[in-house]
């Protein structure tokens, strides 16, 4: 129900004198406009980032990243059907480089339902991350491998944030352990797909109009190579 706490509580209380005020010279933000609530949302989820102590993270740890958003610019509303369509992020192919010797897999976890919903083939999907590999390892990174769910029921097992890619991550690869993992991500289902497999949330706030609960975040950074660089520098 809509509320004004002008209007329905301070020029109420205001006569009987039931308000007490505090002068603080703290940071504020007003949360009363969409613009600011957004502004607040993303500089909460940012405050969060110290609390990680990336030098306890060892060589054995696993990297789960989101492609779209995270590796490629996010095509909002449609989908990347075609290698035309695919666009590195700024600085993506530089941080999965610095990445790559420190951890022991890096592997990508990607919703496809585009497929699903046949607006492209399973062959033109896997010839766009064909080629991003590609360009990945001309770069000097390495991903070991691409994992896709193209179901368009939230229920599969496989669809994030229901933890099944990350468990074919781990029947593939036995030495993964989900406990000492890291997931990158630009969604909600990100964030909920990493605290499900028992790993280490990293949001990349690139979506305005969508932002995970704070709870579900660990650390938040502007892109993939800025926590890249801050992971190096805290080691």
């Amino acid at each position: 129900e809509k509320f004004s706490f002008e209007k329905d509580y301070l020029e109420q209380f205001i006569r009987q004198r039931k308000i007490v005020g505090i002068v603080q010279d703290f940071y504020f933000v007003d949360i009363g406009i969409p613009q600011d609530f957004e502004k607040a949302n993303k500089e909460l989820l940012n405050s969060n980032t110290q609390k990680i102590n990336f030098s306890q993270i060892s060589k054995d740890y696993t990297l789960f990243l989101d492609r779209d958003g995270v590796i490629n610019e996010e095509v909002v509303g449609d989908y990347i059907r075609n290698w035309n369509d695919f666009i590195f992020r700024p600085g993506s192919l530089k941080a999965i480089a610095m990445l790559t010797p420190l951890f022991q897999r890096i592997v990508v976890v990607t919703n496809q339902r585009g497929v699903g919903k046949g607006l492209m083939t399973l062959d033109e999907l896997n010839a766009i991350n064909a080629n991003m590999l590609t360009e990945i390892h001309a770069a000097g990174g390495k991903i070991d491998k691409v994992y896709c769910c193209t179901s368009t029921d939230n229920n599969d097992m496989n669809r994030k944030p229901n933890p099944g890619m990350a468990l074919q991550a781990k029947t593939d690869f036995p030495e993964i352990d989900l406990s000492k993992s890291i997931m990158v991500g630009n969604m909600p289902n990100d964030m909920l797909f990493g605290k499900n497999i028992g790993a280490i949330t990293i949001y990349l706030p690139t979506r305005a109009e969508e932002n995970p609960s704070p709870t579900t975040v660990d650390a938040a950074y502007n892109t993939l190579l800025s926590f890249a660089k801050d992971f190096i520098l805290s080691r």
